[in-house]
C-alpha cells in the first residue's frame, strides 16, 4: 500500500509526538526525564497558538468570497475593430445609429444602428462626414425579372421562320401543284416560279401567312432597339452640326424601316391572285423602302462614325452590310428587265430570270437585316415587373439606361 503523505492537522501532529516520547514507568535518567518534561510543555503551549492562527485565515478568507459576490462582475474588455474572430472570420460590428440635431436617432433607424426602412445609408459621405442616403427599395420597387432572351436568338428566329417556310412552300408548290404555279398571262414557257405564285395557292398561303405573322414583332422590336442605339451614338458626338444631321437622318431611316416592314404585311395578305394591282403597288412600295433603308443606313453609320469602324466586329457589319446593299441594287435592277420583257415582249424564260433575281432580292434583304447580330452581340431582351425605375430622360432623344 502507497503511504499517505498528506499533511496531517498540528493538534495530530503534537499528540503523535507526545506519544511517540518514552513512557515515565521506563528507568531513565534525572536528564532525559527534564527533557521530557520541557518538551512535553512546549509542545502543550503550540495546540491554542496554531488553532487560533487556522481561525483568523478561514475568517479572512470567508471575507474575502464575501466581498467579490457582492462586486458586479466587471464587463469584458472592448474587442478590437474588424478583429479576426478565433474561426477566421470578421465579428459584424454594430453601427452607431445616425441621430439628428435633438440627438434622437434618425427616422427609418432603430438604437441599435440597424435600419428598419430598407435604405442603404453610407458612412463615409464621399470624406465630408455627412452620410449619403441612397435609394430606398420595398419589396414592391424591387425588380423582378419575368423573362430574358438572348437578342441574337430574335435576330436568328426572324432570319430563320420566313427562310424556312419560303424553302417549304417552293419544294411542296413545285411538287404537288407545277401548274398553278406557273400559270402566266402570257403563257410561255417557265421553270422557276415566283415567291408571289409559290405564297399565293392553298395550302402555302396559310402557312406563308402565319410564318410572316410570327416575323413581323421582333421585326417591330429590332426597329424600335436600332433607334435607340442610334441616339446613344449621337449623344457622344462633339461636333454639333454632325450631331444634327444625324438626328435627321435617325428618324429617315426609322420611318423607312417601319413602311417596309408594313409594306411585307401588305405583299403576303394581298394576294395577286386575289387582287393584282394593289400586290403590285404595295410590292412596287416594299422594293423602294428596303433599298431606300439600306441607303440610309449606310449613310447614317458614315455620319455616326467619321472615322470608320472602331470594333472588329462593327467593321465586319458595315461590310456585310455594303455587300448586301450591292447584291439588292445588282438583282434589282436584273428583276426590273426581265419583269418589262415578260410584261411587254412575252420572252420564253423572262419570268424564271425575274423569279431568281427576286429570290436574290429577298435574300439580301434578309442578310442585311441579320446584322443586326453583329450589332448587338450580347444583349438581352428582358420582360421585368418595376424596370422604369431603372431608366432615366438623358435628353429629348430619348431614354437611356442607369
Amino acid at each position: 500500500m502507497a503511504e499517505d503523505r498528506r499533511p496531517l492537522d498540528p493538534t495530530v501532529n503534537i499528540k503523535y509526538k507526545v506519544q511517540s516520547l518514552p513512557d515515565t514507568n521506563d528507568d531513565i535518567g534525572p536528564e532525559q526525564q527534564q527533557q521530557y518534561d520541557r518538551d512535553v510543555a512546549h509542545l502543550l503551549q503550540r495546540i491554542p497558538a496554531q488553532q487560533q492562527q487556522q481561525q483568523q485565515q478561514h475568517h479572512h478568507h470567508h471575507q474575502q468570497s464575501q466581498q467579490q459576490q457582492q462586486q458586479p462582475t466587471p464587463p469584458p474588455p472592448p474587442a478590437a475593430e474588424n478583429a479576426p474572430s478565433p474561426g477566421g472570420h470578421q465579428k459584424l460590428m454594430k453601427r452607431k445609429p445616425h441621430t439628428d440635431d435633438g440627438g434622437h436617432a434618425r427616422t427609418g433607424e432603430s438604437a441599435s444602428g440597424v435600419h428598419t426602412d430598407g435604405c442603404d445609408y453610407d458612412d463615409e459621405g464621399g470624406g465630408t462626414g455627412a452620410p449619403v442616403v441612397r435609394p430606398c427599395r420595398t419589396p414592391s420597387e424591387m425588380l423582378v425579372v419575368h423573362l430574358i432572351i438572348g437578342f441574337r436568338d430574335i435576330c436568328v428566329f426572324t432570319l430563320v421562320l420566313p427562310l424556312g417556310t419560303l424553302l417549304v412552300c417552293f419544294i411542296s408548290a413545285y411538287v404537288f401543284q407545277p401548274e398553278e404555279i406557273h400559270e402566266t398571262h402570257c403563257r410561255v414557257y417557265n421553270i422557276i416560279p415566283s415567291i408571289s405564285a409559290i405564297t399565293g395557292v392553298s395550302p402555302q398561303r396559310y402557312l406563308w401567312r402565319v410564318s410572316i405573322a410570327l416575323h413581323i414583332g421582333p421585326r417591330f422590336i429590332i426597329a424600335f432597339v436600332y433607334r435607340n442605339w442610334y441616339r446613344a451614338m449621337v449623344d457622344s458626338m462633339n461636333d454639333p452640326e454632325r450631331a444634327k444631321k444625324a438626328c435627321r437622318m435617325i428618324n429617315v431611316v426609322y420611318w423607312l424601316n417601319l413602311v417596309e416592314i408594313s409594306a411585307l404585311c401588305g405583299v403576303t395578305y394581298i394576294s395577286n391572285k386575289e387582287n393584282y394591282p394593289l400586290h403590285e403597288k404595295v410590292f412596287i412600295i416594299f422594293m423602294t423602302t428596303s433599298l431606300s433603308y439600306m441607303l440610309a443606313t449606310l449613310k447614317l453609320l458614315k455620319l455616326l462614325q467619321p472615322d470608320g469602324p472602331q470594333t472588329p466586329k462593327e467593321e465586319s457589319s458595315l461590310r456585310y452590310k455594303q455587300a448586301f446593299f450591292a447584291l439588292s441594287i445588282a438583282s434589282t435592277v436584273g428583276l426590273i428587265l426581265f419583269f418589262l420583257k415578260h410584261r411587254f415582249l412575252c420572252q420564253d424564260l423572262a419570268f424564271s430570270w425575274f423569279a431568281l433575281c427576286e429570290y436574290i432580292v429577298a435574300s439580301a434583304n434578309m442578310g442585311f437585316h441579320c446584322t443586326t447580330m453583329l450589332d448587338f452581340p450580347t444583349e438581352d431582351f428582358i420582360i421585368a415587373k418595376n424596370a422604369k425605375q431603372y431608366r432615366k430622360p438623358t435628353s429629348a432623344l430619348g431614354w437611356k439606361l442607369e
